[in-house]
């Protein structure tokens, strides 16, 4: 089984580099790891010790930035370092202030990860959520190097428990803690003999719940909104702006706020041929009158979870794609939230929907008349934001644990 992971790795690597030639992502993903053994040897010293956490992506490292910041606080003499696998994640944090250095993780192989931790010389390592790597976890248990995952969750149908999954169970024993989002997590780790586990939640509630308490000000999203009533797309694909652009043309009292997921200028393409009528963020303090528009595109990153506090109601992308993105962020300000039908892997949108703070849309009618419902219910909102403020406290719970380590 350790031959077949090995060359599913290689494979990898070789598609990687193929599709880097027409693929953006791969550029990046190929660029970003070249030579990277000679750049860490060049910006850090591998005598000092160091915390390493590591993202899959972006949504990842907000999943475990208030540990991240709260070890920070707590200790400021410590070194962080940072690993992503996705260049969404590193192309946007990769001058992270906090952190002494970021880069991308290098593939797993048994060099890699041997070489990588040699140089990083890491006290403790921090996984969030998922992502699981035979070679690296296998050099950190060897070296006995700490390796703790946070806001983990499991679930029946992955490789971990079925007949096949020795190699996947093997890579999990590698784990000193795990501190995970749900019983059934728990429950499923226990029943293939993992036992070192505690159900602490999710760190998003506290980092989105603390984003809400202090939003950032943006004067001209404050200006495009006015005294309009707001609807706010976050995340979007092609699938949810079709229908949202159905929405906007019945809706002409309303203001709308667009904030695709994916931001390159193909896809800004097909947005304004969607909506002419629409004015790009960046543009808003270069073009006369565009306070007056309808339809607001943000055409750049990381602003997303600070557009929510201008907003009655949010619609989050991805349901008729591979998943629904981020609807946290939008609870935490007290907002109801519409998504697709694709929710099932998600906790949260399940809870939501169960207290009556979402709802579920599979078609243009089904959009129309969860908009309409949401106007009305006046207390979808207060349920979000409550459902978010019920289950803070994982960080707390989390830094406890690691200060022992250290």
């Amino acid at each position: 089984m350790l031959l077949l992971y090995n060359f599913g790795i290689f494979l990898y690597r070789t598609l990687v580099f193929f599709a880097s030639f027409f693929n953006n992502k791969a550029t990046l993903f190929t660029k970003g790891r070249k030579n990277i053994f000679k750049t860490i040897e060049k910006q850090i010293d591998p005598e000092k010790k160091r915390i390493w956490f590591h993202f899959a992506s972006l949504g990842e490292f907000e999943q475990g930035r208030p540990v991240l910041e709260e070890m920070k606080k707590n200790y400021p003499e410590k070194n962080i370092l940072i690993t992503f696998f996705s260049p969404s994640g590193y192309e946007i944090r990769k001058d992270y202030a906090l952190a002494e250095a970021v880069y991308y993780l290098p593939l797993d192989t048994k060099e890699n990860a041997a070489k990588f931790i040699r140089l990083v010389n890491p006290e403790i390592a921090v996984f969030t959520k998922y992502e699981f790597w035979y070679h690296y976890f296998k050099t950190l248990h060897d070296q006995k190097i700490p390796l703790v995952i946070i806001s983990g969750i499991f679930r029946p149908e992955q490789i971990f428990f079925k007949w096949y999954g020795r190699l996947y169970r093997k890579i999990l024993s590698y784990v000193s803690y795990f501190f995970l989002q749900n019983e059934q997590s728990v429950e499923l780790l226990h029943k293939i003999n993992i036992k070192n586990t505690a159900l602490s939640g999710d760190t998003r509630f506290d980092r989105v719940a603390e984003n809400a308490a202090n939003p950032k000000s943006l004067s001209l999203i404050a200006k495009f909104c006015g005294n309009a009533p707001v609807f706010i797309a976050g995340s979007t694909w092609l699938p949810d702006e079709h229908l949202i652009a159905k929405l906007i043309a019945r809706n002409s009292h309303w203001k709308f706020i667009i904030a695709p997921h994916e931001i390159h200028p193909e896809h800004m393409d097909q947005l304004m041929k969607l909506f002419p009528d629409a004015v790009k963020y960046t543009a808003m303090d270069k073009e006369d009158g565009v306070m007056d528009q309808q339809i607001l595109i943000i055409d750049n990153m990381g602003m997303l979870s600070s557009v929510y506090q201008y907003a009655q109601i949010a619609y989050i992308g991805g349901g008729f794609g591979t998943g629904i993105h981020n609807t946290l962020e939008a609870a935490a300000f007290g907002l109801p939230v519409i998504f697709g039908p694709k929710y099932q892997k998600f906790q949260e949108a399940k809870d939501l929907l169960a207290i009556g703070a979402a709802i579920s849309i599979g078609s243009e009618n089904d959009l129309s008349a969860a908009f309409e419902k949401l106007q009305k219910d006046k207390n979808a909102g207060f349920k979000a934001k409550k459902y978010v403020q019920d289950k803070t406290g994982s960080t707390a719970q989390i830094i406890k644990y690691l200060e022992k380590l250290g």
